[in-house]
């Protein structure tokens, strides 16, 4: 019961009045072996904590039901956690003051930084998403995400998303078609997240709490280095930039409904590529996987397809699909 802040002493009290309810507790440093002023001490304790009661007049004690106990236990350790969150969140004045121990010659940058190098850049990045307390902009033209790139940021988006940060990106439309990338966006939405899709964009755009701007030196090759604008000015121009974009981009629902839309042989866009993966995967992990959704929603394609193609089996689907040319 550690985790709860009760000491292993405390527990092992709590533990005795559970299998000795309504008992008097004159000799329970006895029982346990230890000092009368630590057992009185640990009693008092108890008590605050809700785990034990006296029970009528006699000086008897009962100790409290465990499940009551430990809800009430939870929802104290939780508020404790959510403090502590809180003051961490705010430290950045902690960093601010251990720079100026530095002196001027490193002081907090308040024009325009050059980043050179990608390894410069991504540590820039994750201290600029750490310390992010509203919002962060984005417009990133990829078309895929790799497996380490989506393992690297996953952790410093969905927490920038946890603490109530707003994340909003525009990417390119086309990675909906890598499953992988896909799901991945789709993560972030649920979560929290507002992506929106444009169908080409060179810009490549980066902006922290309105305050700081990342932009690569050239956007055809971000190896190069970037820039970290900080002057209000610059930073503010480059927000005009990406509201305009974000103005002409369409969000998930507009882009999955368009798909839906676009329909050839009677079946949508997601549903080709369900029956294309139908013949080409063997099992139906891989097959979520490659479309970037759940194997339940997976399945649930799969069947609805063997619906409208009235087949009993998916390897008569797969035949029946290939007669009328769906595939």
């Amino acid at each position: 019961m550690s985790v709860f802040g009760v000491s292993a002493v405390e527990e092992d009290i709590y533990r005795h009045f559970l299998r000795n309810p309504d008992t008097p507790a004159d000799d329970i440093h006895l029982r346990l072996h230890m000092e009368p002023d630590m057992a009185q001490h640990c009693l008092g304790r108890l008590y605050d904590l809700g785990l034990l009661h006296p029970t009528g007049t006699n000086e008897l004690i009962s100790p409290t039901d465990p499940e009551v106990a430990l809800a009430r236990l939870v929802d104290v350790r939780l508020h404790e956690l959510h403090q502590e969150f809180q003051r961490v969140t705010r430290s950045r004045h902690v960093v601010d003051g251990l720079r100026a121990e530095l002196g001027a010659r490193s002081s907090s940058p308040q024009g325009i930084e050059q980043l050179d190098g990608l390894a410069e850049i991504r540590d820039r990045i994750d201290d600029l998403a750490f310390f992010a307390r509203d919002e962060i902009l984005s417009v990133e033209p990829y078309t895929r995400l790799s497996p380490e790139n989506i393992e690297r940021s996953r952790p410093l988006d969905l927490r920038c998303l946890r603490r109530g940060v707003r994340i909003r990106s525009v990417v390119l439309r086309k990675v909906l078609e890598d499953g992988m990338s896909s799901g991945y966006l789709r993560e972030l939405v649920s979560h929290g997240a507002m992506i929106r899709f444009v169908d080409a964009t060179t810009e490549r755009i980066l902006v922290y709490d309105r305050t700081a701007a990342l932009v690569p030196l050239d956007p055809q090759n971000t190896s190069r280095g970037a820039l970290l604008a900080h002057k209000s000015g610059i930073v503010a121009n480059i927000i005009a930039l990406f509201e305009r974009i974000w103005d002409e981009a369409e969000d998930l629902a507009q882009v999955d409904a368009a798909d839906d839309a676009d329909v050839t042989c009677g079946l949508s866009q997601t549903e080709q590529r369900v029956l294309a993966l139908m013949c080409s995967v063997g099992k139906d992990e891989a097959g979520a996987r490659e479309l970037g959704v759940s194997v339940r929603t997976y399945r649930r394609y799969v069947a609805d397809l063997m619906e409208k193609l009235g087949a009993a089996s998916r390897p008569q689907a797969a035949l029946l699909a290939r007669e009328r040319g769906w595939i």
